[in-house]
């Protein structure tokens, strides 16, 4: 049973359990948001997910890294590549931070994602750059890429893989047992 109502934009698909009396653009809005990251990130976050997906990668956001770190943005590729991205919402905020730079290790490719407020000539040129708002982006300059050793690639798949499907059993159960990656 699938009915789709053109004027509304709205998709009536049933889901199960406790979502049964929603449909499923009523559960994306609600979808919870952790309070890390400011509004102009979020919005960022968005624009550049959808960059990414257009050009053929799948996101996980917030994904802990090896390392202890966590990266805003991990995207992956079709053919197994890895790009991370770091969201930068304000001068301030990539002044006060400087661990970006550790995420190399983790990716064959390096982006920042900013707005059209920051000024692109505080990133640095051994980098990639997007400029983003809610709805989509733009890559100003490509990323350099340094290719991963193949260990550190199959940890990164792992740990993709496995935050991406704890959080789709997390949004079909929000009160089970999903631990801190959510």
């Amino acid at each position: 049973m699938r009915r789709t109502d053109r004027h509304r934009g709205t998709i009536n698909i049933p889901l199960p359990g406790i979502f049964a009396d929603m449909n499923i653009n009523q559960r994306i809005a609600t979808l919870p948001v952790d309070g890390r990251q400011s509004e102009t990130a979020l919005a960022v976050a968005r624009g550049t997910s959808r960059l990414l997906l257009s050009l053929g990668f799948s996101c996980v956001g917030e994904l802990a890294l090896a390392s202890g770190r966590r990266a805003d943005l991990v995207a992956l590729g079709g053919g197994g590549e890895i790009w991370i991205v770091e969201i930068k919402s304000s001068i301030a905020d990539f002044r006060a931070d400087q661990k970006w730079m550790d995420y190399r290790l983790h990716c064959d490719r390096l982006f920042f994602a900013t707005t059209l407020e920051v000024p692109c000539e505080i990133f640095p040129p051994d980098t990639g750059l997007i400029v983003a708002d809610a709805f989509g982006a733009s890559i100003v300059c490509e990323a350099p890429e340094h290719r991963l050793p193949a260990a550190t690639r199959k940890s990164m798949l792992l740990r993709f893989g496995s935050a991406a499907a704890l959080r789709l059993q997390a949004l079909a159960d929000p009160s089970g047992p999903y631990g801190a990656e959510m």
